[in-house]
């Protein structure tokens, strides 16, 4: 059954999309799923004047490599970190102790938090013990943030305003067009979210995930990653999610496509109640391979037979940590990347699209910042 999934990943565009693989999606940064503030159109501008700059300061930072001990138990082909020179990049710093906690905690929430199979009358494929497919989630798996997709769940659910939401979202637009996350960003992010969930019960934000993936998330998932995902199952391996998002908003996400599991964010929860800390940082980076490595040994998975599925160039110690990484609807740096090590690319969205490679025009995100502007406005008359 392996070697399906090996043949699936060679199939050209056009046979993936007769089977209802490919999806045909508009714009990079879909209007319906964003609420910018009125500022967002005069920042727009100054950041698709400085997106290309930024990416084309990538090509001269240099990849620094380093294997980690434990990855030869696991078979592991090598460990990338990534680390750039550029101020406020999260990279620079990203293979920290806190990342590393923050992996190994993701790890034991997950293999606690094993999902069980949902009962089938299809007799299950044989098990394949030492292979494993590992996703990433934020437009991998599903299109748009997945995190923008739960906050505009709370939002209309009055948890906090549309310009909370414009803020968040604002920062969600800014990575898509420099390509890299910024540290003060990924604070201020951090900061508010953790404001959200302190005192609340980890029940309550089940809840509240399980209630907005039905009513915004189930339409997000790309059908082509899903095609993938099912074939590793059916070839007896494990799949898991491996995300920034709350290990809970994970799982569920997890649990309804039938997965094995997800390796989140973990939030610092006692006798069911948040404490408003994390556990480490936010998985992202190199977090996800500590996670990914830890979950490994955990599992007694060999890594050069797993597979991981990402579009991001920050996930590229994940990436680099397993013997088939695949690049899905990469951004521009990744995409560069994964040709010159000769990775798989699949990309699920439109030609149009792909062609920009993450990078919208000014023109396009424009006129969706001024009618999400607009949106908002009416919103605060009411």
């Amino acid at each position: 059954m392996l070697d399906t999934v090996e043949q699936h990943h060679r199939q050209p565009i056009a046979e993936l999309r007769s089977q209802g693989g490919f999806a045909g999606v508009g714009s990079h940064i879909d209007v319906a799923d964003l609420q910018y503030e009125a500022e967002f159109v005069g920042q727009l501008g100054q950041l698709c004047r400085r997106g290309q700059t930024h990416r084309a300061s990538l090509a001269g930072e240099q990849l620094h490599l380093s294997v980690h001990p434990a990855s030869i138990a696991v078979g592991c082909p090598n460990v990338v970190n990534v680390s750039g020179s550029g101020e406020g990049d999260v990279g620079s710093s990203a293979d920290s102790p806190a990342q590393q906690l923050a992996g190994e905690a993701s790890a034991e929430v997950a293999a606690d938090g094993l999902l069980e199979p949902e009962p089938t009358s299809s007799p299950a494929p044989p098990p394949d013990l030492t292979a494993a497919a590992f996703f990433d989630v934020d437009n991998t798996l599903v299109h748009g943030s997945s995190l923008v997709h739960f906050a505009r769940g709370l939002a209309a659910r009055e948890y906090f305003t549309y310009k909370d939401l414009a803020r968040f979202a604002l920062a969600q637009a800014k990575f898509q067009l420099t390509g890299r996350e910024n540290s003060q960003d990924v604070a201020a992010g951090r900061t508010k979210a953790l404001a959200f969930i302190e005192g609340r019960s980890t029940a309550e934000l089940v809840a509240l995930g399980e209630e907005i993936y039905d009513e915004i998330i189930a339409d997000k998932i790309w059908p082509g990653t899903q095609v993938l995902a099912q074939m590793h199952l059916d070839a007896g391996q494990q799949v898991w999610l491996v995300t920034a998002t709350p290990y809970e908003l994970a799982a569920t996400i997890a649990r309804r496509l039938g997965l094995t599991g997800a390796l989140g964010t973990v939030a610092e929860s006692v006798d069911g109640v948040f404490t408003g800390r994390l556990v480490g940082d936010i998985l992202h980076g190199s977090g996800k391979a500590h996670a990914v490595r830890s979950l490994a040994i955990r599992e007694g998975l060999n890594l050069r037979r797993c597979t991981a599925y990402s579009d991001s160039f920050n996930d590229v110690p994940m990436l680099s940590l397993v013997g088939t990484p695949v690049a899905i609807n990469p951004d521009a740096d990744l995409r560069d990347l994964a040709r010159q090590r000769g990775w798989e690319i699949r990309d699920f969205r439109t030609a149009r699209k792909a062609a920009r490679i993450g990078v919208p025009s000014a023109l396009a995100l424009g006129a969706a910042g001024g009618a999400l502007a607009a949106a908002v406005s009416r919103r605060e008359k009411r």
